[in-house]
Parts: structure tokens; C-alpha cells; sequence
């Protein structure tokens, strides 16, 4: 008993000694991490507030992906990439004084290659279970381009997170009353939005604050933050494979709205730059005033960098072509990529089933029965008839859309759309049409058999009358 007794006081001063060093190691590498990330062994208070932000709304987001597992969980180690580049950059400032525009465009580009990457992926994984979990992610990361938005980058973000609802909507409603799981990873996706527009209107009111002294930021700088990498909290996991690089190109990206978002950093930060690379034209080189020059074909474009291409430039090499598709799937029908085709038709449809036509150009198709929803995303020049529609029929980045209704529909959606005129069955009347961010709507009434067309409100024009805002449709609706 007395050795016994023995061995257990020894090992209890050999406890308590690892722990008194385990003690000290833990302090000195906080002081030296706090003198790599601030002035004089301290950390900026806006990064501080940024880091509370990272271990509150952003790491509840990460655990409960990686509870739904699968591509959430992968895509939401992307997020946490990007914040954490977000995170390395903000240290940067808070250290740095302001460099030239065209040296924070550079500076601001690890952050855009994430924002790049994560909607990447998103397209890689068009046919995921988990598809309008991506997409909620995918359109709303570019968020994060708020520190290249003045002066006020708050109603910004605010803009990017609504953009995320129109697909946690979707995910609410296909598992609102099924798995818990994924309205608590809604909520906390949603939430790092509407904390980081909290974060920025107590700090950075105005746009990003930069330090008043210290050297110049520069690449070389940045590097230098990168390097402590260990010390920021939470530490970034091993990233996942890279997508491709983002190439900065207005031009091509004019007609697809997440990419374009991608190059948010680029035109902002130009200023008044923005202008350098256009060429003066001449009047004698103008075709209006020349008509000769009219008989020479187009006019040859000027070699400038814009229009050069690059070899190794993804943008410039042909388009990726896609296989049509037309097909059920479980309860869905896909129809994609369909391009030039007039007779397309579904048949042979059930009540449970849905709809997804995606970048059809130019088409037109016909769905015989009835269907539970029916949405259109990203197509061109596209009809469709339908007969019924228990749900919603929903048109999302469109242009020149066409849907006529032969039997019955309760709401008709249109969103981020050019173009769309509606023609409503007798029974159909009573359609609800809801719109956002939308031109050149039209809905055409049935009368006297024929259709009368009524545009629908573009401008609207609102009033305090004492006590509440009153919105009504301006007298020029488009």
C-alpha cells in the first residue's frame, strides 16, 4: 500500500508539471501570434470582430454541413477557404496603408479565385441531390467582394444574401417537414449574411478601413500575412481540388450573372482607369458618317489586351459543348441544353412529379397532363404550353420567354428575366403573378377570342402617407 501510495503522488507532480508547461507554450505562441497579426502585439479590433464572426455564425455553418455530409460538406470547406482568405486580407489592411488601385485588384485576387472556385463547382454538380443547396451558396459567395464596394458595402451584401433565398426557399420547402437538418443549415447559412451586414455597419460603414500607418501594402506584404496562416482562427483544412483560374473579362461574361459577379473585384477597383483601354475612332473611320466603309464587311477589332487571346486562357477556348437532355429522373423531368428544337413534349405525367429546363435556347416544349412545378432557368428564346400545374412555374435568368397555359396555374414567378410575355387560359385567371428584378413582362388575357396583352409594372413610385409606406405602379410601367 505505501508504494502504491508512492507511485500515485509521483505521477500527480508529474501531471501537474506537463500541465504548468503545456501552460506556458500556449502563451507564448499567443504573443507571438498576436505580433504577427497587429501593430505593437495587438490585433486590430475589426479583426477581432471579424474573427468572432468566423467562430460564431460561419463555424455553426460548417458543423451542420458537415452533418448533411456529401457535396454540402465539401463545398462548405470551400466557404471556409474563402473566409479565411477574406480574414488574411483584413489583417493586411489593418496593417498596411492603401496601395494603388491596380496593386489591390492583385491583392484582392486569392479571394475571387475562391469565390470562382466555389461556383464552379456548383456547375460541376448540376445533378446533385443537393443541388439548391449549392446554388444557395454559389449565388450568394460573392458577398464576400463587399471590401471592394464603396461607400456603402452593407446594401450590397444584403442583395447577394437575397439572391441565396430564392433557393433556401427551395430547400425549406422540400424538407420544411421532413429533415430538420437542412432548415438548421438554412438558417445558419443565413445567418453569417445578415451578421457579416452587422459586422460591416459597425465597422466599416463606408467602405474598408486601411490602416493610416505602416508601409504600403503590396503582394510581398500580403505573402507575409499568409505565412501566419497557423495563428487564424479556425485554421483552413486542406483545400480541394482548384477549379480553373478566374479570368477577369467583361466581355464574356455579359450574359451569365454568377461569373460576372466573379470579376466584381477587377471593375471596381479600376476607377477611373477604366477607361484607359479604349481607342479613339475618328470620324472618318466612323461607319455611320462613311458609307463606303459599310461594303467592307465588320470593321477589323483593335489588337488591345482585351481582345488578344491567350493560350492558356479557358475563357477564349471553344464553349464545352453539352449532350441534349430530356428525361425522367426519379420525379424529376430534366430537359437541358436543348437547342432548336420545336417538338419537344412530355407525356405521361403524374402529380408528384417536377420540372427542371435548363439552357434551352430557341426551343419550345409541350407538357401533356399535370405536374406539380415547373421551373426554367437560364434559357433563351424558349417557349412552353403546359396543361396544369398544381404548384409554381418559375422563370429565373431568362430571356425571351414564352409560356401559354391551357388549363390551370396558381403562381407564376419571374425572376432576374428579360422578356416574358404569358398567355392566360379562362380558367387560368386567377393566376397570381409574382416578379423581381425583371423587364418586358407581359400577360396577354383572353377575349372575344383573342388575347388582349397587359404589361406588367416595371417602375413603382412610393410615399410616407403619415404613418406607412404606400408603393404603387408609376404611369410609365416599361
Amino acid at each position: 500500500m505505501a508504494e502504491t501510495h508512492g507511485l500515485m503522488e509521483r505521477l500527480e507532480k508529474a501531471v501537474t508539471r506537463l500541465e504548468s508547461l503545456f501552460s506556458d507554450s500556449h502563451r507564448s505562441g499567443g504573443m507571438e501570434c498576436d505580433a504577427i497579426n497587429g501593430v505593437n502585439g495587438s490585433i486590430a479590433p475589426y479583426v477581432e470582430a471579424f474573427d468572432r464572426l468566423l467562430n460564431g455564425s460561419v463555424a455553426e455553418f460548417l458543423r451542420y454541413s458537415k452533418i448533411l455530409e456529401g457535396d454540402v460538406k465539401t463545398h462548405a470547406e470551400m466557404v471556409r477557404a474563402a473566409f479565411q482568405a477574406q480574414r488574411s486580407f483584413l489583417v493586411l489592411a489593418s496593417q498596411c496603408q492603401e496601395p494603388q488601385e491596380n496593386e489591390v485588384a492583385m491583392l484582392l485576387k486569392p479571394i475571387s479565385e475562391k469565390i470562382q472556385e466555389i461556383q464552379n463547382f456548383r456547375e460541376r454538380n448540376r445533378g446533385s441531390k443537393m443541388f439548391n443547396h449549392l446554388s444557395a451558396v454559389s449565388e450568394s459567395i460573392p458577398a464576400l467582394g463587399w471590401i471592394a464596394v464603396s461607400p456603402k458595402p452593407g446594401p450590397y451584401v444584403k442583395e447577394m444574401n437575397d439572391a441565396a433565398t430564392f433557393y433556401t426557399n427551395r430547400v425549406l420547402k422540400d424538407y420544411k417537414h421532413s429533415d430538420a437538418r437542412h432548415v438548421d443549415w438554412v438558417k445558419s447559412y443565413l445567418n453569417i449574411w445578415s451578421e457579416l451586414q452587422a459586422y460591416i455597419k459597425e465597422h466599416h460603414t463606408t467602405g474598408l478601413t486601411w490602416s493610416k500607418t505602416g508601409p504600403v501594402a503590396s503582394h510581398m506584404s500580403l505573402r507575409s500575412v499568409l505565412s501566419s496562416g497557423p495563428c487564424l482562427s479556425p485554421p483552413p483544412p486542406p483545400p480541394p481540388p482548384p477549379g480553373p483560374p478566374p479570368i477577369f473579362d467583361a466581355e464574356t461574361t455579359k450574359d451569365e450573372g454568377t461569373a460576372s459577379r466573379s470579376a466584381l473585384f477587377a471593375q471596381l477597383n479600376q476607377g477611373e482607369a477604366i477607361t484607359k483601354g479604349l481607342r479613339h475612332v475618328s470620324d472618318d473611320q466612323k461607319t455611320h458618317k462613311n458609307p463606303s466603309l459599310r461594303a467592307q464587311g465588320p470593321p477589323v477589332r483593335s489588337p488591345t489586351k482585351s481582345h488578344t487571346p491567350s493560350p492558356t486562357s479557358p475563357k477564349n477556348s471553344p464553349q464545352q459543348s453539352h449532350a441534349p437532355v430530356l428525361e425522367l429522373e426519379g420525379k424529376k423531368w430534366r430537359v437541358e441544353y436543348q437547342e432548336d428544337k420545336n417538338d419537344l413534349v412530355i407525356t405521361n405525367t403524374e402529380l408528384k412529379q417536377v420540372a427542371y429546363i435548363f439552357k434551352c435556347n430557341k426551343s419550345t416544349l409541350q407538357i401533356k397532363g399535370k405536374i406539380n412545378s415547373i421551373t426554367i432557368d437560364n434559357c433563351k428564346k424558349f417557349g412552353l404550353v403546359f396543361d396544369n400545374v398544381v404548384g409554381i412555374v418559375e422563370v429565373i435568368n431568362s430571356r425571351d420567354i414564352q409560356i401559354q397555359v391551357m388549363g390551370k396555374v396558381p403562381t407564376i414567378s419571374i425572376n432576374k428575366t428579360e422578356g416574358c410575355h404569358i398567355y392566360l387560359s379562362e380558367e387560368s385567371l386567377d393566376c397570381e403573378i409574382v416578379s423581381a428584378k425583371s423587364s418586358e413582362m407581359n400577360v396577354l388575357i383572353p377575349q372575344d377570342g383573342d388575347y388582349k396583352e397587359f404589361p406588367v409594372p416595371e417602375q413603382f413610385k412610393t410615399a410616407w402617407d403619415g404613418s406607412k409606406l404606400v408603393t404603387e405602379p408609376a404611369e410609365i410601367v416599361g
